[in-house]
């Protein structure tokens, strides 16, 4: 009798999973939709439950598809890491991977650095997905992210790649007409652009000066009559002079090189912003996370050094 659960369907169950939809899925697996549905069908008929909730545009997981993917893809990663110990890819990256990166930065640093690195790897699949804000660590739906500031979750690497600071910044027709913040409370007099991303608390600014025992933090309730969740919306509103931005050098500071924006409160400091490369322990031996975090690490370096 035949196993309920085949090697083959792990794959393909991740797959699915990842495109949300069949018709996504056979694009990505470069077979026909029905073909797609038929293969679900063989999958469910065999484990005896049912794994997707189908409706006509989109798909979701069943309780039991979650279990399902979930030690699917605990699996496909143990297969991986066994052929790393094995020595079977060790001297070319191969393989999926699965990128995951803020929409602004991950659009203007991360997708051209990925554009040159499968040239390097052309054996590396990669797929890149943008969002709002990062997916929990608890998820095993990415092979790396790229985030700002370490997370706490120990069971994760996180690999610094780049120093990263937040600056607070307005155009100088802002300044002109609202006068220059001399103190972090001078901020509650003018009109500071917001921007709601992941869990950070929204509106609160925490500046800092001083070092080492003498560092004295201020939090900040800023206020202000424009607000977006995207970093991009927010830096052009604070170039047309809306108001004060707080923001990731990264992302600013060639406005600052060439004077379209200005540093405010230089004196004071906020909290870290490095950007990290985090993934899981367990991928540190593939070969394909090794070589995209070292790619984009050196990558950043170079792009810091030639400022």
């Amino acid at each position: 009798m035949g196993s309920a659960i085949q090697p083959a369907d792990l794959g393909f169950f991740s797959v699915l999973a990842s495109a949300g939809s069949l018709s996504a899925a056979a694009r990505e697996l470069g077979i026909t939709t029905p073909a797609v549905s038929k293969h679900l069908a063989l999958m469910e008929s065999r484990v005896g439950v049912a794994l997707v909730n189908r409706t006509t545009r989109r798909m979701s997981l069943t309780p039991e598809g979650e279990v399902y993917l979930e030690h699917a893809r605990r699996i496909l990663g143990e297969i991986d890491g066994m052929e790393e110990l094995l020595g079977v890819s060790r001297s070319t990256p191969t393989g999926l991977l699965r990128v995951n990166a803020t929409l602004g930065f991950g659009r203007s640093h991360v997708a051209p650095l990925i554009s040159r690195f499968v040239r390097k790897h052309p054996k590396v699949e990669v797929q890149l997905q943008l969002s709002v804000n990062p997916p929990p660590l608890t998820e095993d739906a990415f092979d790396v992210c790229i985030r700002f500031g370490a997370p706490p979750d120990s069971r994760m690497i996180a690999r610094q790649i780049a120093p990263n600071r937040r600056l607070l910044c307005a155009s100088p027709a802002y300044l002109a007409r609202h006068g220059m913040p001399k103190v972090p409370n001078d901020l509650v007099r003018h009109n500071c652009i917001g921007i709601r991303q992941g869990e950070e608390a929204y509106g609160v600014w925490r500046l800092s000066s001083g070092r080492g025992k003498s560092v004295t933090t201020e939090a900040v309730k800023t206020r202000g009559n424009l607000t977006t969740n995207d970093g991009e919306i927010a830096v052009n509103w604070a170039l047309d002079g809306h108001g004060i931005l707080m923001r990731a050098e990264w992302d600013i500071e060639r406005y600052l090189r060439n004077g379209r924006l200005v540093q405010v409160l230089p004196q004071y400091f906020t909290p870290d912003a490095s950007i990290h490369a985090v993934y899981p322990q367990r991928h540190q031996l593939a070969a394909r996370v090794r070589a995209f975090v070292d790619f984009v690490s050196l990558s950043f370096t170079q792009q810091a050094a030639s400022k």
